[in-house]
């Protein structure tokens, strides 16, 4: 997988539909309901539309073009090269995207529900693999007492010292809201995490006005009251955009081969092509390069582990 950045979006152009002009008008996907999708419009209006066919699974930060077919309707007729774009396996091993033209991964985790190193490290694969930036919130970090803060510490010190942003945050006293706010501001983010760490309630701390954004959605796309079942794309007050994604049990990355799976750890990358052999997978390979960093204090032995672990499961799943 690899990233590369989407050009600006193209000026209006007129074309023709049915034998009639019509003037195609770039928007911005803000959630997809399924039949339906809100795209937000030049003036910042919301626009409830559907899409023509053909033009596969359409997502979250979406560059289109739409066609008005009346007041606050339209059609979705083309969809623009994306920049970046987040995948996941489905229940069916089917790749579909989450999130299109993202700059930040920032993966939400707390000590309740436990905190879950091997999803932690899948969301930063994708992010290495797919070149945003990664970033690790400890939420709820009102709970932590000292000792508990200090084995969570070393827990996490593995991410922050191979160069991750590692923040605490609380939704409830509002220690470490306008860190994460700095770090959120003139990006596209999306904030993605297990069920019940507090997503949430940190998205009300960043978002003042989050009532009045989620009324102006129920009123445009006439499903009644927005909840958070759909990946919604919100405007910061500060500049930048915040994609927030629904809670998760598990996140399944997209199969791949060895040696793409290892650069995907960036700790790994000093060691890797330094194996005896020029193919090894750093399982049970002899004179290993990952295999001695590990012995030797160089990267984690978990997280090598980690690999491991994904690597057999991406064999499992097969082609």
């Amino acid at each position: 997988m690899s990233a590369k950045r989407a050009p600006p979006d193209p000026d209006p152009i007129e074309t023709s539909h049915n034998n009639r002009p019509v003037q195609q008008v770039n928007g911005l996907v803000i959630v997809n309901y399924g039949k339906a999708l809100l795209v937000e419009d030049r003036h910042g209006e919301l626009q409830r539309c559907v899409a023509r066919r053909n033009l596969g699974q359409i997502v979250c930060g979406d560059r289109v073009n739409w066609e008005s077919t009346g007041t606050g309707e339209g059609v979705i007729s083309a969809v623009a090269p994306r920049g970046t774009v987040l995948m996941r396996m489905d229940i069916t091993r089917k790749a579909r995207p989450l999130a299109a033209n993202i700059d930040q991964i920032v993966v939400v985790s707390a000590l309740q529900p436990a905190l879950d190193e091997f999803l932690i490290d899948k969301y930063l694969i994708a992010a290495e693999l797919i070149g945003t930036i990664p970033v690790l919130v400890i939420n709820k970090s009102d709970l932590l007492d000292t000792e508990t803060h200090k084995a969570l510490d070393a827990r996490v010190r593995t991410y922050a010292g191979i160069g991750y942003r590692v923040l605490y945050t609380s939704a409830l006293t509002r220690d470490g809201i306008d860190p994460l706010a700095e770090v959120l501001a003139g990006k596209t983010s999306i904030l993605v995490g297990q069920s019940g760490v507090g997503k949430s309630s940190l998205i009300m701390r960043l978002l003042p006005d989050l009532d009045i954004a989620i009324g102006k959605l129920s009123d445009a796309s006439g499903q009644g009251r927005h909840t958070t079942t759909a990946t919604t794309l919100y405007h910061l007050p500060h500049g930048g955009k915040l994609i927030d994604s629904p809670g998760v049990r598990d996140f399944r990355l997209e199969p791949t081969v060895a040696a793409e799976l290892a650069q995907g750890f960036r700790e790994f990358r000093p060691f890797l092509g330094q194996c005896r052999f020029h193919n090894c997978r750093h399982v049970n390979e002899p004179e290993c390069a990952l295999s001695a960093a590990a012995s030797h204090g160089e990267i984690s032995e978990r997280r090598l582990e980690s690999y491991r672990n994904l690597l057999q499961w991406m064999d499992d799943a097969g082609p």
